[in-house]
């Protein structure tokens, strides 16, 4: 559906390029009749030679030309009908030469692979408005500029269709919630209780990803421990050089009031082949390759998240920009809607829990207090902004500009969330997006994971409101605020 509503769109925009072709193109074949006819002949319309020297001289053979107009005049002589002549042929060239350019033009517009590309590697302005620029497109044209390899491409495959799944999932929980909402029944490593639609979803996406073929393990939030990337029934069994880092339903707990919830991935490439068992017990060499895969955020090859509210948005990058893609019910297709997503170097909207202000390190609760009173950099009063879900929280932020934070408090010294499948990809998304984030001295991109369900703190948002926060902490007298702050920067 997609193919042909894209390949008659561009039929429709080639017909409007060809029509001028054919309308130089039939002028042009009249004028080189009217000159194969004679000099004379191809002007006679504008003014037909009358009296009788013209008709002796025509019998004569004479090579004289005559042009009169409505008044009469005297007879030109043959030199200036030769120039007419002239004239006539040049003015021939002229429209066949047009007519060749519009063609050639007409031929290269018409081709996919040859639009101007510039955001992440790709630029589809002008051809969004008319044909929709799918993702499964976009990543296409991504391969032929060799930004991603065809594994990539694969479980960017898988992410889009499973994230289809998730969508109708969450949309149909209210009208399903025998099925979808409520408590598991179980607790996950971090302690935390399971939602059936977090047991539901981790299934979905971890086996639309296992299915590919092309990873080497996966971690998921819902995941004790590093699963395998191929599937269990040895079907699809090779493995790939990716490894996959995800919270398949972020927010989850405001589920079942119909508030925005989210996916989060990261997607790391394998320091070496890689081959985790299933079992319980994993050998030294397994053990070793685990290690392995719990690389820093700026190892990242790939991130991005994707929103399940009134709409369904996925917002990536490939390490070459930011962009967004909506997804169109009507065709079943993500559709290209922001080509170049780029942060506000400031705004005036924070976003965190406010409830835990008396808790937070002393910098966090004094840089919240200024902003609130409207005596920071800008002298104006931000506004507070929390939903409670980071996906939703941060992509506002990613449009609007300002702040989105999780710091740490008296009962969480290392904040809430977690490093490597929500910290981690999401600085990636916003460092590309031109924003910054920290966890108060650092950045977050360069803490190498000791855990696979490793919290931080984080602040991230527009560049100029997170470096006016981490002042607050450079300036701050607590050294073991900055030695704790530091040793997470330690290697594993």
């Amino acid at each position: 559906q997609v193919q042909v509503k894209l390949d008659t769109t561009l039929l429709a925009s080639h017909s409007q390029i060809a029509m001028p072709f054919k309308i130089m193109a039939i002028l042009s074949c009249f004028c080189l009749l009217a000159t194969y006819l004679g000099g004379v002949t191809s002007f006679s319309i504008l003014s037909v030679p009358t009296g009788p020297s013209s008709v002796q001289n025509r019998q004569a053979g004479s090579s004289t030309s005559f042009l009169r107009s409505s008044s009469g005049s005297k007879p030109h002589s043959s030199a200036s009908g030769a120039g007419l002549h002239a004239s006539s042929i040049t003015f021939c060239a002229f429209f066949c030469a047009a007519a060749f350019r519009v063609k050639q033009s007409s031929r290269t517009r018409s081709s996919g692979s040859r639009l101007p590309l510039h955001s992440q590697g790709a630029d589809f302005a002008g051809v969004c408005e008319k044909t929709g620029v799918t993702l499964n497109r976009y990543m296409l044209e991504m391969n032929r500029q060799d930004v991603v390899d065809n594994d990539m491409m694969l479980l960017f495959n898988s992410i889009r269709e499973a994230s289809k799944v998730i969508s109708k999932l969450v949309q149909e929980a209210p009208l399903r919630q025998a099925e979808l909402l409520g408590l598991e029944g179980e607790v996950n490593v971090q302690g935390e209780d399971q939602k059936k639609l977090d047991v539901i979803t981790n299934d979905v996406l971890k086996s639309a990803l296992q299915y590919t073929g092309k990873l080497g393990t996966m971690a998921s939030e819902e995941e004790d421990t590093p699963v395998p990337g191929a599937r269990a029934d040895g079907i699809l069994a090779e493995t790939g050089k990716y490894v996959c880092c995800f919270d398949p339903l972020d927010g989850s707990s405001n589920v079942d009031a119909g508030i925005a919830v989210g996916t989060i991935f990261g997607i790391f490439k394998e320091p070496e082949e890689c081959v985790i068992s299933d079992d319980s017990a994993l050998s030294q060499q397994e053990v070793e390759c685990l290690a392995g895969t719990l690389q820093p955020g700026k190892a990242l090859v790939a991130a991005g998240y994707v929103l399940y509210s009134s709409s369904t948005e996925m917002v990536f990058t490939l390490g070459k920009g930011c962009v967004g893609f909506t997804l169109d019910q009507s065709i079943g297709e993500f559709v290209l809607t922001r080509p170049k997503m780029q942060i506000p170097s400031r705004g005036k909207i924070y976003s965190l829990n406010e409830a835990n202000i008396n808790e937070w390190d002393a910098p966090m609760r004094e840089y919240i207090q200024t902003i609130q009173a409207g005596k920071g950099e800008t002298g104006v009063k931000y506004t507070s902004r929390y939903i409670g879900s980071m996906v939703g929280d941060v992509h506002r932020t990613l449009l609007y500009g300002g702040l989105f934070a999780y710091p740490s408090d008296a009962k969480n010294k290392d904040g809430k969330l977690r490093l490597l499948y929500e910290a981690a990809p999401m600085s990636f998304i916003l460092e590309q997006a031109g924003g910054k984030a920290i966890t108060g001295y650092s950045r977050v991109m360069d803490i190498p994971p000791k855990a696979v369900h490793q919290r931080v703190p984080i602040i991230l948002g527009s560049p100029d409101d997170v470096n006016e926060c981490q002042s607050y902490f450079q300036d701050s007298k607590d050294p073991a605020l900055k030695e704790k702050c530091m040793k997470r920067l330690e290697p594993a």
